[in-house]
């Protein structure tokens, strides 16, 4: 099925007959889709509708995509920086109406920064008006509970898309504790009780691969690399997220960009800073990709000193010919 025959209405009933159950074939669908209706039945409209939120998945993608969601299973999205893996969270979440919920990880984030933390402020404040004989509060109930990512997710459950981000810059501590939380998505707070979701929300995994992740979390996902995409994939998603720009104008771009790309350069240009370029160019008036404002504005697409300067000396090699 094409994009043009997927209407905003369409969803939005697809919407009304997954929370509702009108959907005459809500109850067979349920046996085969463990999370129950979904608002597409295909890979095909599931493509066609991320691609009304402006994100042009492959196919492969959008095949990860709908099993992940189909079967339950957290989606494992490997690739370099830039390719648009934690984008497919946030299309998730506005395409099935649900939270997103964002867990950033870093180096040295531990469980008490992800799951819950104790207000301990509130509770020398309650601890203090207690002495005071103003009220008397249970320091470590419900009210007192600051929720982080994972434990909101939790909480949220199918009305949630947990996105964990980069989760190569964890340690292997922290993979280990993610793994035992994924596995049942319930969690024990000693002073309140285990807490579990009723159906477990959509998951996202995203890595950079700077590590690399272990085999015991692997086999719990699905597993899908995004690549960065082809010089005509890459045309179509600046001309989406960019329409101000001209065809001619991005498809050079695009193939200075590969170019580049096949360079001996730190960091590649992702299809974020694609965009970027192209928008700097289109604001300063360019319809062509030109020698001088290509080399004004390459701060746009290259983020690295020595890089900068490697793509400047060999400009002419990124651009195309005259």
């Amino acid at each position: 099925m094409g994009g043009s025959e997927l209407s905003p209405t369409w969803i939005e009933d697809r919407r009304q007959q997954s929370r509702t159950g009108t959907d005459n074939d809500h109850d067979d669908r349920q046996g085969r889709l463990l999370m129950g209706a979904l608002p597409f039945e295909s890979v095909e409209e599931l493509q066609a509708v991320l691609g009304r939120y402006a994100y042009l998945a492959d196919r492969g993608l959008a095949t990860a995509v709908w099993l992940s969601l189909a079967l339950n299973k957290p989606l494992l999205l490997e690739g370099e920086a830039g390719v648009g893996k934690t984008e497919v969270a946030k299309v998730l979440s506005e395409l099935l109406d649900r939270r997103l919920v964002r867990l950033q990880c870093y180096e040295g984030i531990d469980a008490s920064q992800a799951l819950y933390e104790w207000d301990y402020s509130r509770q020398l404040i309650a601890v203090r008006a207690a002495q005071l004989g103003e009220h008397e509060a249970d320091l470590f109930g419900p009210d007192f509970l600051v929720e982080r990512p994972l434990l909101a997710a939790i909480r949220a459950g199918s009305q949630a898309v947990l996105l964990i981000d980069e989760l190569d810059r964890a340690d292997d501590e922290f993979e280990a504790f993610l793994l035992e939380v994924l596995s049942e998505f319930a969690v024990t707070i000693p002073e309140i009780g285990r807490v579990a979701a009723e159906r477990p929300p959509a998951v996202i995994i995203t890595s950079n691969r700077t590590r690399e992740l272990h085999d015991a979390l692997k086999r719990r996902c699905l597993y899908h690399w995004i690549d960065h995409p082809s010089v005509e994939r890459e045309v179509d998603i600046v001309r989406v997220r960019a329409p101000e720009v001209p065809e001619v104008l991005a498809r050079q771009v695009a193939r200075a960009v590969a170019r580049l790309r096949a360079m001996d350069v730190a960091k590649r240009p992702g299809v974020a800073e694609t965009i970027d370029w192209s928008q700097a160019l289109a604001f300063l008036g360019a319809e062509r990709l030109e020698p001088d404002t290509a080399s004004a504005t390459l701060g746009a697409l290259v983020k690295d000193h020595e890089d900068l300067e490697l793509v400047r000396a060999k400009l002419d090699e990124v651009l195309e010919p005259e």
